[in-house]
């Protein structure tokens, strides 16, 4: 569990630096197992330590976020077949199960129809609530920059229409955007680089803190994007968790140090899928693959 208090564009949760539970200690040898401890964080405001970007940086990771920021078209309802709930709706040149009940209700009041007096039962996509994710953890230098970058751009675009939270984390965590407020990509983005990441990865913190994100939202319209490299080196084993959320899917960074493994078991025991990503321009199509799915 963890203490919570607002302040500026989000919450962050922080362990003291000289906290000594934040020891790294290793699983079993050979076994694969993640790092685990039982550090505990705090929420305090997200700008309480702000330190400022390298311009180029900053512009580099900007200009990656902004192209992929464009919000998509909505999708046509009948191009998603199985997506979203069964409705009646009038006849408007999509599905083609009728509703029979219905339209004859409606034909008795109409002798001669139009088209639209033809019900039909067709599946009308709900407003998506997806958390995502950052890990932040060591040097947010080079490919890490543009990779953020990139899923926050595509994030945006893609859940033009829904609702989007963002998380960014690593031995604490900070919770940049709550589920439903506006989005703004170059906003997200600063905020993410301006963040005094530091050494170690704690997965399970971020992950409880997306559960109470989506607490009052119904499971099958609320999901987990995580963008890491999965190399849990601090907090509790982070497994058990993703299990209890209603859906974890994983961006797994492998442009360093990684760990495959726990990544695709976090989205396996999540009912999600892991996707392995190189830099910034494997993003989106990683992105869309998982939202297809």
């Amino acid at each position: 569990m963890f203490d919570a208090t607002s302040g500026g564009a989000g919450a962050a949760l922080r362990a003291g630096p000289g906290d000594p539970r934040r020891a790294k200690v290793k699983g079993p040898p050979g076994s694969g197992a993640p790092g685990m401890t039982d550090e505990p964080a705090v929420l305090v405001a997200p700008d309480a330590d702000p330190s400022e970007p390298d311009p180029r940086v900053r512009a580099q990771a900007r200009r990656i976020a902004s192209r992929l920021a464009m919000p998509r078209p909505r999708r046509d309802a009948t191009a998603r077949r199985g997506i979203g709930e069964l409705a009646s709706m009038p006849y408007r040149g999509g599905s083609d199960e009728i509703d029979l009940d219905r339209t004859i209700e409606v034909l008795a009041e109409r002798p001669v129809p139009d088209d639209e007096d033809i019900v039909v039962r067709d599946r009308v996509r709900t407003r998506r609530s997806v958390v995502l994710l950052v890990d932040v953890s060591g040097s947010m230098r080079g490919e890490r920059v543009k990779t953020a970058a990139a899923t926050v751009g595509a994030l945006s675009a893609e859940l033009a229409h829904d609702a989007l939270s963002v998380v960014a984390f690593w031995s604490d965590a900070a919770l940049l955007l709550r589920l439903g407020e506006p989005v703004k990509p170059m906003e997200l983005l600063d905020a993410i680089l301006r963040l005094p990441a530091r050494g170690l990865t704690n997965i399970a913190f971020p992950l409880e803190v997306a559960a109470g994100q989506l607490a009052r939202v119904p499971a099958r319209d609320a999901r987990v994007v995580l963008l890491s490299d999965c190399v849990h080196n601090a907090g509790p084993d982070p497994r058990p968790l993703a299990a209890r959320l209603p859906r974890l899917d994983v961006l797994l960074d492998a442009s360093g140090e990684k760990d495959v493994e726990l990544g695709r078991e976090l989205a396996a025991r999540g009912r999600g899928v892991c996707r392995v990503i190189h830099d910034f321009r494997d993003v989106a199509p990683a992105l869309s693959a998982i939202f297809q799915s």
